[in-house]
């Protein structure tokens, strides 16, 4: 009697293990998403905004939600909302893309979470968008200017702090598609040297040659010399 529930507790132990096994691989998602989709219109917009610790999209003529995003461990303190594209910054640091089905994306700016550490209020600015159409990013710090583009989250360009100065997120402006950067420096240089002017494209120099943005496969064509825009 004793060999055979030793027996079937051996078997029990076995067949739970699988069990175990994949509840804490389920528990170990790699940053702690909890993406839920309910059901509702897609006909209608969806109206994206910050509620509590998630993010959540409702349907823009009935109410309903469409969608709700949390991370385990952290809460949203900025939304910047583009066509198709809900991009938070989180108290650790993180900067999600959400779109109507999934999370697209997720980028972490070294030193951003330390920064942001009980001071929530220093969020307002981090998100900057670098065009009209919502195609390119600006995470703003004081160390640097990290450039992402929206559909895939590619990092594009990076702007570091000229030595001795410092971005200020609080303090930008955009003016006919330029961001403006305040970027106050310790010895008090000329207010106009202070101020740092980028685009999708990067700082705005004169003469200056940037890379392009535009996914693999949709940029211009080089056809011996002669740059022809690529057949749609």
């Amino acid at each position: 009697m004793d060999r055979t529930r030793l027996a079937l507790t051996a078997v029990a132990a076995v067949l739970a293990l699988p069990l175990v096994t994949a509840a804490q691989h389920a528990d170990r998602t790699r940053y702690g998403d909890h993406f839920a989709r309910f059901a509702a219109s897609a006909s209608a917009p969806a109206s994206v905004r910050l509620r509590g610790a998630a993010v959540e999209a409702y349907d823009s003529d009935t109410g309903a939600r469409r969608w709700t995003y949390g991370r385990r461990g952290s809460r949203p303190l900025a939304l910047y909302r583009a066509p198709g594209h809900a991009v938070a910054l989180w108290s650790d640091g993180m900067v999600t893309d959400t779109g109507p089905r999934r999370v697209r994306w997720h980028r972490a700016v070294p030193g951003l979470g330390a920064w942001l550490a009980g001071r929530g209020d220093r969020a307002a600015g981090v998100l900057q968008p670098l065009d009209a159409g919502g195609r390119m990013l600006a995470v703003v710090t004081p160390d640097r200017v990290s450039a992402f583009r929206a559909a895939d989250g590619d990092l594009r360009w990076l702007l570091p702090a000229k030595k001795g100065c410092a971005f200020d997120p609080a303090r930008t402006a955009h003016r006919a598609g330029v961001l403006l950067l305040a970027q106050p420096c310790r010895d008090g240089d000329s207010w106009s040297r202070e101020l740092a002017a980028v685009d999708g494209l990067g700082k705005i120099t004169p003469g200056r040659t940037p890379l392009g943005n535009d996914l693999p496969g949709e940029g211009p064509v080089d056809r011996g010399g002669i740059v022809v825009a690529r057949p749609s």
